[in-house]
């Protein structure tokens, strides 16, 4: 199976983006050129990151090909209807291009206040609720006397979910088109699609083979600065990603989940090829492509396409 997927690199400007127009162009237009397969933003209230959905456009403005994609888009504490019609408008505007992948948000305080859900419901709930609504405006359903228009240009269209907790999985098997996990090994990534194929085998549904990817971060020495990363014990991982490692999984090294460089991640990503991934979004550690710092963004991207993009098939 592996041998027929098809792989897709894309890569994310994640966490320590910035909106400069300058060097975030910069960067657009060399994915593109170079080849990668989509552009991500995150979402990310708080940080200096563009916002996704105007990020994306001014992104797809740019381009012919490239796709794009929120990694990953909030979805609880948001109305369905308004997403709905932004996603709609943007796949249409951009020819198609449109990827969307949701989650619940970081479980950072600061950044989930500016996403309230309703009294007496977890976040989880608010989540299916509006991912279950947002499907049904995308296929044209008038709902509570609200017809969303236009369509997006694709039909149906996919709706990705991410997170690895057990809630997360059952969640991708029941109501998702496809998972993109983030800070996962190969070995629980196997298991999380096994579980979330069992979920929607019963649940009537089939998730398509070619929808399971990963949001890998690799360790690029040439981005990070002594101010903030760590250098003892953690290969100068980034203080924000170590943080964020620490919230999340705290029972794992961090070494572990971030390669060191980018033959490691090559080495990573044939991994989970060979348990049965096949599209991934990769960034550095460090400042991303688009904030190189020292490294202008056009090298960082052209060091990345070298090494991943021969991986696409």
């Amino acid at each position: 199976m592996p041998g027929l997927m098809k792989i897709r690199i894309g890569t994310i400007l994640g966490i320590d983006g910035d909106s400069d127009p300058g060097p975030f162009g910069e960067a657009v237009t060399a994915m593109e050129d170079l080849g990668f397969d989509s552009l991500w933003l995150a979402e990310l209230t708080s940080r200096a990151t563009p916002d996704p959905i105007v990020g994306l456009t001014w992104a797809a403005a740019r381009t012919s090909r490239l796709k794009i994609g929120p990694g990953v888009l909030v979805l609880p504490g948001r109305n369905p209807a308004v997403v709905a019609k932004q996603l709609a408008s943007l796949d249409r505007l951009s020819g198609g291009r449109l990827l969307v992948a949701f989650g619940l948000g970081l479980p950072d305080p600061a950044e989930r206040a500016a996403f309230p859900i309703p009294a007496g419901q977890t976040r989880g709930q608010a989540f299916d609720a509006a991912l279950v609504l947002v499907r049904r405006y995308l296929g044209g359903e008038v709902v509570d006397g609200v017809r969303v228009r236009p369509d997006p240009v694709q039909q149906p269209f996919d709706l990705w979910v991410g997170g690895n907790a057990p809630a997360a999985l059952v969640r991708a098997g029941r109501l998702a088109d496809g998972w993109l996990p983030s800070l996962v090994t190969p070995e629980e990534a196997a298991e999380g699609r096994a579980v979330i194929e069992r979920e929607a085998a019963a649940a009537g549904r089939r998730i398509d083979p070619e929808h399971f990817g990963v949001s890998l971060t690799y360790l690029d020495a040439s981005l990070s600065s002594g101010k903030d990363s760590l250098s003892n014990g953690k290969n100068s991982i980034p203080e924000v990603l170590l943080a964020s490692i620490a919230r999340r999984r705290p029972e794992l090294d961090p070494a572990v989940l971030v390669p060191k460089g980018l033959d490691a991640a090559v080495r990573r990503i044939e991994e989970f090829v060979a348990a049965g991934f096949s599209k991934f979004v990769v960034r550095p550690a460090g400042r991303p492509p688009s904030t190189g710092g020292t490294v202008s963004p056009t090298a960082t991207l052209e060091a990345m396409a070298e090494a991943l993009l021969p991986l696409q098939t």
